[in-house]
């Protein structure tokens, strides 16, 4: 496994894989792996010749009250994850590498990023779109993985795709889960054990959602007040930022359950906020 730092290795090692005619898959990552995330690097592995990782915490997708500078990171066991997975590639940039000028060119996607997290973090998707562009055209054709925990950024990166032309082809990939049932995340390190318990709450309204809309609810007030009630009832869980019904590809609200849907909601279970989301499909 190569460990690079700079964007014109990477590319020089993922320019001669090609020339090989060897395929390449991307992993972007922020660090601080953990079995979601090694689930995105096996498919890579598994379906590409070359897999390159980037573990990069990029402060654009960060405001300035939110916790870059305490955001999790432990590089040697994310570098010993890759290697056991088959890595070939892990680019390991510092923000000057990143952004060697306070960067003034930005990419923002309208509409998929006006609402839910886009309307709590106004910033944040055009910082996830700007690095996402950047790794993109640091990699250069390739496979790229993504998680559907964070389904509206998949649907963001799905888009930004289509728009700009990349020679990308995006994969999501199914959420993760810890054994009670919440959504893998970096963040859920700083769930003490009994917010750990609690949020379990959030993926078990969900799929209460998906089995009432299973028994024929095409209200989608209705769901959304199913799956506040089942929150509200839970100690050390916030009230939700919001529980969205929206169609899977638009992510526009629905007013009448229909097609191929998405549940997603944010709520903070003590500190940590905690997205996730289940989709279900009505003929």
């Amino acid at each position: 496994m190569n460990l690079v730092t700079t964007i014109s290795e990477a590319r020089a090692l993922l320019d001669a894989a090609r020339r090989q005619g060897r395929s390449v898959g991307l992993v972007p990552t922020m660090g601080y792996l953990h079995t979601g995330h090694r689930s995105l690097i096996e498919r890579s592995v598994a379906d590409n010749d070359v897999t390159m990782v980037t573990i990069f915490v990029n402060p654009l997708q960060f405001a300035a009250d939110e916790d870059l500078a305490t955001y999790p990171r432990d590089l040697d066991a994310d570098l010993a994850l890759c290697a056991q997975a088959g890595v070939s590639i892990v680019l390991a940039p510092t923000v000057h590498e990143m952004y060697p000028l306070e960067p003034i060119t930005t990419v923002q996607v309208a509409q998929l990023s006006a609402h839910m997290e886009g309307a709590k973090r106004p910033t944040h998707f055009a910082g996830v779109a700007t690095v996402v562009s950047k790794l993109f055209n640091i990699a250069g054709p390739c496979r790229a993985y993504f998680g559907e925990k964070d389904y509206q950024q998949l649907a963001i990166i799905r888009r930004m795709v289509l728009d700009l032309s990349f020679p990308v082809d995006v994969v999501g990939c199914p959420i993760i889960r810890e054994d009670n049932g919440v959504a893998m995340s970096s963040r859920n390190a700083y769930l003490s054990p009994e917010e750990r318990s609690a949020a379990a709450v959030l993926n078990r309204s969900l799929r209460a959602a998906v089995r009432v809309i299973e028994d024929g609810q095409r209200d989608p007030e209705a769901v959304r007040a199913l799956v506040l009630a089942m929150i509200g009832d839970t100690e050390l869980v916030s009230e939700p930022d919001y529980v969205e019904i929206v169609d899977a590809d638009s992510l526009e609200p629905l007013d009448v359950i229909s097609g191929d849907v998405r549940i997603i909601l944010a709520a903070r279970v003590g500190k940590p906020r905690l997205l996730d989301n289940i989709g279900v499909s009505v003929g």
